[in-house]
């Protein structure tokens, strides 16, 4: 189909019918998604972590707990992992929905259980000490990847089930003690890795967690601050190559999350606080574009850029990922920026005028599927894609379909008249004044819709005080709603009601007013009065001037301003 569908282009081209070249479309593999949403995969995916875990506790069993019965280690290791699977389908459905997201989660326990496992036996086989074969465990690897990529409620999830199976292949006398520190090092991860924007961030939480681990094995005793008398020297050394072990490794594991980071982003198709705040350079060729060819359109996209943002923070939404895609969600003007209003300058006539409702209305339309054929060809993330692609929703182009409807009924007038023919009158669909959609399906998606609006609405606002603001931005986001716009993305009224107040702060910070200064004539004469009072008040101290009386017939030359005048010395003041 797509070599007969290029054919056909070639043969329309060579008639001047076609350019020849077809628009980009932003669409997923269908084999893939059909793979990462189907039952059957997932119900795999499940069986097989519980294979897994049982199997790595049955050849763990000789030196834990279960040494005088492995297949009854084995049964435990199963349960926990059966719980692990119910809790993460019925706790978690956004993540659980994904069979990407289950191999990145349970994968990531089966592999840290496998790591513990590998730990103990490469350490068994050396002669370093007990207490540092535990020290090497990295408790919060798993947790910290989890939270960076899924947020704080996978990251706490893996928390547990990692304390809870990692118990199970530690030796009898750990087993209690790798469960405690397990937990603290994990939790303390998460809440310091949650929403990471920098990478030094990172470290910080590895610093953290290590700093957990220590007091914790101080605590019981794996580390001994207190040697005996016998032999103290060793004993001190011991305790300092142990303490710098437990901080070592925090240490270590911030390090290797950061490096994982980009290779798990892409493999899973994931995108991080850092990415966005990477992915927000204004430096972009595409913003560079937009900044020289379309300077409206570039201003108009960092306005809506700021309204979004505060707008996803008040709500909870991915701030940082709003920001990046209003950045870019107009981006498909640059193929015509003459025919958008922000780009027009004073004095230049609008392109608009000699073409008809019905093709205005078709450029303006153009623009959303322009922006996802550029926006695919730079190998933009496919969130911002999706925004690009949603952000107008499929709602109407009212301007130019009330100017349509307008002629229609001009002309109507005529054939009343007898001056038109009936059959002349044009049709006036609603379809080709509509965009194409799909709706916002995402809570970003939507507070970036309407953002856009509401920035651009602003710009018609005379004199604008918070009550005109106000009631701005309840009519357009009231009109929006009862259009259907927001019915497949998950903003609540609650929600509405947070974005609407966020609007009409950062509205009003931006839509500020400030005094009248004075005109250069006005100060100008206020500085010939200044320089007057210095020559009639001031002089040598040696020879003083003797006081003039002012004429009667000139009172614009007297020292006092008059009453008219004041007002502006102090606003200039």
């Amino acid at each position: 189909m797509g070599f007969i569908d290029a054919f056909k282009r070639w043969r329309l081209a060579r008639r001047g019918l076609s350019s020849g070249r077809k628009r980009r479309i932003h669409a997923e593999n269908l084999v893939a998604l059909t793979l990462d949403r189907s039952v059957w995969v997932r119900l795999s995916l499940f069986a097989m972590f519980i294979v897994v875990v049982a199997v790595t506790v049955f050849g763990a069993a000789s030196d834990t707990n279960f040494a005088d019965d492995a297949l009854r280690g084995a049964l435990f290791g199963a349960v926990i992992a059966l719980t692990a699977v119910v809790v993460l389908h019925t706790n978690h459905e956004v993540a659980a929905g994904r069979n990407g997201r289950i191999i990145l989660i349970l994968g990531g326990l089966a592999g840290y259980l496998l790591l513990v496992r590998g730990i103990s036996l490469l350490v068994d086989k050396s002669e370093m000490p007990g207490q540092m074969k535990f020290l090497l465990i990295p408790f919060a690897l798993i947790p910290m990847i989890h939270a960076v990529l899924l947020g704080k409620g996978i990251g706490t999830f893996s928390t547990v089930y990692a304390a809870l199976l990692g118990a199970l292949v530690m030796p009898k006398e750990d087993a209690l003690i790798f469960l405690a520190v397990s937990m603290v090092c994990g939790l303390v991860a998460v809440q310091a890795s949650y929403r990471v924007r920098k990478r030094v961030q990172l470290l910080r939480a590895g610093v953290y967690a290590g700093l957990a681990s220590l007091l914790l094995c101080i605590l019981f005793e794996r580390i001994d601050l207190m040697p005996g008398m016998a032999d103290q020297l060793e004993g001190f050394k011991q305790a300092l190559w142990s303490s710098l072990a437990a901080l070592g490794m925090g240490i270590l594991i911030a390090l290797l999350v950061s490096g994982l980071l980009p290779v798990l982003e892409g493999a899973f198709q994931l995108t991080t606080d850092i990415s966005w705040l990477e992915l927000s350079d204004l430096n972009h060729k595409l913003l560079r574009r937009l900044q020289l060819e379309a300077p409206g359109t570039f201003h108009h996209s960092l306005v809506v850029a700021s309204l979004a943002e505060a707008a996803a923070e008040s709500v909870g939404a991915n701030a940082a990922m709003c920001r990046v895609s209003a950045y870019y969600h107009d981006i498909g003007k640059l193929s015509k920026p003459e025919y958008f209003i922000e780009n027009q300058g004073d004095g230049v006539e609008n392109p608009h005028n000699s073409l008809t409702p019905t093709m205005s209305a078709l450029i303006i339309i153009a623009h959303v599927k322009d922006g996802v054929d550029l926006a695919v060809k730079h190998k933009l993330n496919p969130k911002v894609i999706d925004i690009i692609q949603e952000h107008h929703g499929d709602s109407l182009v009212s301007y130019f379909h009330r100017r349509a409807q307008e002629q229609k009924k001009a002309e109507l007038e005529k054939v009343e008249k007898g001056l038109e023919n009936p059959e002349d009158l044009p049709k006036i669909d609603e379809k080709n004044f509509r965009y194409p959609g799909p709706r916002p399906r995402t809570r970003e998606s939507g507070i970036v819709s309407l953002a856009d609006i509401v920035e651009s609405a602003s710009r018609s606002l005379k004199k604008p005080t918070p009550a005109k603001i106000r009631t701005m931005v309840e009519d357009l986001v009231n009109g929006r709603v009862c259009d259907g716009q927001l019915n497949e993305c998950a903003l609540s009224m609650r929600d509405l009601a947070k974005v609407k107040d966020s609007f009409c702060a950062t509205l009003r910070s931006m839509l500020h007013t400030r005094i009248d200064y004075p005109k250069d004539d006005e100060r100008s004469t206020l500085g010939r009065k200044s320089d007057l009072e210095k020559r009639q008040g001031g002089g040598s101290k040696t020879q003083p001037m003797k006081p003039a009386t002012p004429p009667a017939t000139s009172p614009s030359t007297s020292p006092s301003p008059s009453p008219s005048d004041q007002p502006q010395q102090r606003a200039a003041s």
